[in-house]
């Protein structure tokens, strides 16, 4: 006789399985067997016979069935761990590192127990189950062999009894034909173990009789099956006496099996979370490691943005990181060796156009008074030489503003341009600075009067004049002022637009139009004004601490918004030098200046205003006279008024 499992193995492929209890699914997971497995075939205990396979066919199908669901239950829930870690956004690599250190930890823990665990619960169940296995056997045997072939049902109890009693523990269950030629069963547990209990797969299997050949030299065969009564798993096993005999089965607790089992488990669970925790503190730590350089150099390219060229790292090692940091180093030095070397070429680009403006003025101060004298004689010289006269006195003007913008600018470059401010009635300012240049036939003003700011009156007239020049000179008739002031969460603005109804700037210009002698084409004709007017009108603008801006309108027309803050002063100290401003109007006062050509409609047009104070009427000026301070900028500068020039500036 040799023993079959009834039910699928693990290991094996053989025996049938019970369908008949609905339970051993949850059996099978509670003694640490797979899902869908109803017991581990205990091996041969006779090597007279060969194996069987009992109903293949019945126990593949229900094996399917049982599988399928879980599995199922399985990958649905894994998608959806795959689709959250897609969605999480790795904002640090920090936590990435952590995470990748704690799932490879995760994973290598879980390989670990699950291989432990599968191995000691076969090891476990296969010692148990052959041990109970061949101990019924020889019991079986031994019982019965001084049976008669039909015992009396006491015989039997006695033979039952006798194989109970040893060291297994196991119920013991015969059943045979009596004297009486009825069937006799007898049992040693009437409460949990009668032929109900046994699954009718293993009695079937247990009563086959199977055709002798080579392979098979005894006609019956032991089985087993795993189920499980009342929360509790059993073995239950089954054999025939062959040569006759009565039909054994046996029913073994494995209650301790699984406890020792659910004892492991729990253990290895616990050595995973231990070691996934210990990962992640070991991941934090090698972060930590790994990270502070790469955090210290990002502190020291962030320096660097910020203007701290002498920044370096400390380096230490040999590694990539160390690599690196020598790198950042290596470059750092050439930026800064760059800077230094473009810092000291601008500013000595800087000084060499100061000092020649500032050596130009004394020529030009001559060269202008002595135009103005031949202009004054205009009507008594000879017609041949009067337009050689005009000319030679329109292009000494224009070279003295051009001087006088190129100082300026310099000024403006090394940072000493100062701010004088005081209470402008905005409006009466706009009206005297367009009256002052005889625009008021060109010019439509609407301006919310009350309005008081605390400007710097010269600069914001300085800001007036190009704006609107360059709207007369390079746009079309009317050009519109506006002004009113706008809320903002730090307090209120002044808002002065200028629009011109011209063909408006060509959009591939308009992010260079307050350029340095930008031009939009390099055919255009030399233009009569100095290319500075604009740059110098933005920088008045960002010394209050406002803006200009330059687009479009959607009627047609170029736009200039001025943006000034009401009531705070910009970049430069409120009140600066007010002595030396006052003592550069005083002399601006003594300076007189020719009158400025007239439009063919009698329209006075301004080229530069850059140094003109406030105009209150109609103004006059000139450039420095012999007794002027050279150095005098626009902050103490000669002129009293508005000069009247040819041109606004060009776009």
């Amino acid at each position: 006789m040799t023993e079959r499992s009834t039910g699928p193995d693990p290991d094996r492929t053989d025996g049938p399985r019970d369908t008949a209890r609905p339970g051993r699914d949850r059996k099978d997971r509670d003694v640490g067997g797979r899902t869908g497995t109803d017991g581990t075939g205990a091996g041969r205990t006779d090597g007279r016979a060969g194996g069987r396979t009992a109903d293949d066919t019945e126990r593949t199908a229900d094996g399917t069935a049982d599988e399928g669901a879980p599995g199922q239950e399985r990958s649905s829930l894994l998608v959806r761990c795959v689709r959250a870690l897609g969605l999480l956004r790795w904002t640090s690599l920090r936590l990435r590192l952590v995470f990748v250190f704690a799932l490879v930890a995760l994973t290598a823990a879980v390989s670990a127990s699950g291989i432990a665990y599968w191995l000691n619960r076969n090891t476990v169940l296969d010692r148990t189950q052959n041990s109970a296995l061949n101990d019924f056997h020889k019991s079986l045997e031994d019982s019965t062999r001084s049976l008669p072939l039909r015992p009396h049902c006491a015989e039997l109890q006695d033979a039952a009894r006798q194989m109970a009693g040893g060291p297994q523990n196991y119920a013991v269950l015969l059943v045979t034909r009596g004297a009486d030629g009825r069937q006799c069963v007898a049992t040693t547990d009437k409460d949990l173990f009668t032929l109900k209990t046994v699954p009718q797969s293993l009695q079937t299997a247990v009563n086959e009789k199977r055709a002798l050949d080579d392979g098979n030299r005894v006609p019956y065969h032991m089985y087993w099956q795993r189920k499980e009564l009342h929360d509790t798993p059993y073995l239950v096993a089954g054999a025939r006496m062959n040569g006759g005999g009565p039909t054994g089965y046996m029913l073994k607790s494995l209650a301790t099996e699984r406890q020792d089992l659910n004892s492991l488990a729990w253990s290895l669970g616990i050595a995973t979370a231990l070691a996934l925790v210990g990962s992640a503190l070991l991941a934090q730590a090698a972060a930590t490691t790994v990270l502070r350089p790469v955090q210290r150099l990002g502190h020291a390219a962030r320096q660097l943005g910020e203007g701290r060229l002498d920044t370096r790292l400390r380096v230490t090692g040999t590694d990539e990181l160390a690599d690196l940091s020598r790198t950042f180093n290596r470059t750092a030095e050439r930026l800064e060796q760059r800077v230094a070397e473009l810092s000291g070429r601008e500013a000595a680009s800087r000084r060499f156009v100061a000092d020649m403006s500032h050596e130009l003025r004394t020529p030009l101060t001559a060269i202008t008074a002595v135009t103005e004298v031949l202009e004054e004689e205009e009507d008594s010289l000879d017609p041949m030489i009067a337009p050689a006269v005009k000319l030679v006195v329109s292009e000494t003007r224009r070279l003295n503003d051009l001087v006088e913008n190129l100082m300026e600018v310099t000024r403006f470059d090394a940072g000493t341009a100062r701010l004088v401010q005081d209470d402008v009635d905005v409006a009466d300012q706009v009206t005297a600075c367009i009256d002052a240049r005889a625009w008021l036939d060109a010019v439509e003003l609407d301006a919310e009067r009350g309005i008081v700011a605390r400007l710097d009156p010269r600069r914001l007239d300085v800001i007036l004049a190009n704006l609107i020049g360059n709207a007369l000179k390079h746009g079309g008739s009317p050009v519109r002022v506006s002004v009113r002031t706008q809320a903002t969460p730090d307090g209120e603005d002044l808002l002065i637009r200028v629009r011109d109804h011209g063909p408006g700037i060509p959009q591939e210009v308009l992010p260079h139009v307050f350029d340095r002698f930008y031009k939009a084409s390099a055919s255009r004709p030399r233009s009569e004004g100095s290319g500075l007017g604009l740059s110098i009108a933005l920088e008045n603008a960002h010394i209050h601490g406002g803006e200009i801006t330059a687009a479009n309108s959607p009627e047609g027309g170029a736009v200039f918004t001025l943006r000034l803050p009401v009531g705070t002063g910009g970049a430069a100290e409120e009140g600066q030098e007010d002595g030396q401003a006052a003592q550069g109007v005083a002399q601006g006062t003594a300076q007189e200046a020719p009158k400025a050509p007239e439009t063919p409609d009698g329209t006075a047009v301004s080229e530069r205003a850059e140094d003109t104070a406030p105009g209150t009427g109609s103004g006059s000026g000139s450039a420095p006279g012999p007794g002027s301070d050279p150095d005098a900028g626009p902050d103490s500068g000669p002129d009293s008024g508005p000069r009247r020039k040819e041109g606004g500036d060009r776009r």
